[in-house]
């Protein structure tokens, strides 16, 4: 557990920074991985060691599990009606009308605080029970082991040149670092290095044990413990250790744990909790009907035209005409129900690694593209992460996909 702590916390923390500069602004609200990682290491040695949720039968550990949801469900209710209180300009002493409120949301919290150790632990044997069948285990069990903690996961502040969409830096910086400071540190950054900086939230990062966020949503959750343990199993291999070489190995990492992390999230649902598995898509009809109302709004589509323009203006030098373009489109999504704070060359930099989906942020780049074709072709996903994991480069990515078309 030491030497998996020392290793995974390495390759997490230490982020490759061509532009050290930034860390003059960032150094005073960066995020302690060292003692956060050392007290979850050691709530994990006590889960383990009491080993409370095996005495459990299986229905009463489904059930508490779904209580949990339930709970961080009604915490986020009472924490919405408390911002709307503390908010309300017709309220005369709204720390009056609040106080019941925090006292509600100090109860709940609570009892999130006592049921979260057991459903960590009913979680991750339940994942580790599949990864086995999955086929990715040492000695009948997961190596490594399935390990997370609930937690606010840090914010991250992603740095990109402004004439090319690239990720230069990603820096975790306090969990509850408030807006107000978000946005003076991205003014700040930008001002100073005349560079494109976006402090964005996360949901989980994959240090070891992972942080993942709390969530009301089971299909979210086992999606998102699966997609960090995926990356604990590439750190141990050269595509997790190289995460930082390049751009296109970090796309390939990200993608490839999001495929994964769907695939195994999935099968948790199927054999724990059956009721929540989402149902198959409908496939679209081959002629469509003729327009009866206006178009549904496609985020996916309209993000990836916003990307391929966006690419075009910065590829001409027009480096301000494509910053204009980009809030003009977010004025857009704005109005059509997607609230995006800043969308500017960090945000591509940052959400475009995400390619397990054709369009979005993404836009053209092929190197999503080649990873969503390798997982097409090898039909056991556990063989389609054993062959990946080895990868140095992008270039043998192509290489692998030449060789299946050859047929060698």
């Amino acid at each position: 557990m030491l030497l998996l702590i020392l290793l995974m916390v390495g390759a997490t923390v230490q982020i490759r920074d061509p532009i050290g500069q930034v860390r003059r602004f960032t150094r005073a609200i960066e995020f302690d991985f060292f003692d956060w990682t050392l007290d979850a290491f050691f709530i994990k040695l006590g889960q383990y060691s009491l080993g409370t949720a095996g005495y459990l039968p299986e229905a009463y550990r489904h059930d508490l599990v779904l209580n949990y949801f339930d709970t961080v469900r009604e915490a986020r209710q009472i924490e919405n009606r408390l911002r709307e209180v503390l908010a309300d300009p017709s309220l005369e002493h709204p720390g009056i009308v609040a106080a019941p409120i925090i006292a509600e949301r100090d109860d709940i919290w609570g009892i999130l605080s006592e049921l979260e150790p057991i459903v960590e632990t009913v979680l991750q044997e339940q994942i580790a029970t599949v990864l086995v069948d999955f086929g990715t285990h040492f000695l009948g069990t997961p190596f490594p082991p399935v390990a997370f903690h609930f937690t606010r996961p840090p914010m991250a502040l992603i740095i990109s040149p402004r004439e090319v969409i690239r990720q230069d830096a990603n820096i975790s910086l306090e969990a509850d670092l408030a807006l107000e400071s978000q946005i003076k540190l991205e003014e700040e950054v930008e001002e100073t290095l005349n560079i494109s900086a976006l402090v964005v939230p996360v949901g989980g990062i994959g240090i070891y044990p992972t942080m993942i966020q709390e969530s009301s949503s089971v299909t979210w959750l086992t999606e998102t413990i699966a997609h960090e343990w995926i990356h604990n199993y590439l750190t141990l291999r050269p595509l997790g250790m190289n995460y930082f070489s390049s751009p296109e190995l970090r796309t390939m990492n990200e993608t490839a744990a999001n495929l994964l992390g769907k695939e195994i999230g999935r099968m948790v649902l199927e054999q724990y909790y059956p009721a929540f598995v989402p149902p198959p898509p409908v496939e679209a009809p081959s002629t469509p009907p003729p327009p009866t109302e206006p178009p549904v709004f496609d985020f996916r589509a309209e993000m990836r035209e916003t990307r391929v323009t966006v690419d075009d203006l910065l590829a001409k030098g027009e480096i301000e005409e494509a910053e204009d373009y980009m809030e003009a489109r977010r004025q857009v999504f704005w109005e059509n129900g997607y609230h995006i704070r800043r969308l500017n060359q960090a945000y591509f930099a940052f959400y475009g690694a995400y390619a397990d989906v054709p369009g979005g942020a993404a836009g053209e780049d092929p190197v999503g593209a080649a990873v969503r074709e390798l997982w097409a072709r090898i039909d056991s996903p556990v063989e389609f992460l054993r062959k990946i994991a080895w990868m140095n480069e992008y270039q043998d990515l192509l290489d692998t996909l030449e060789a299946l078309d050859s047929g060698s």
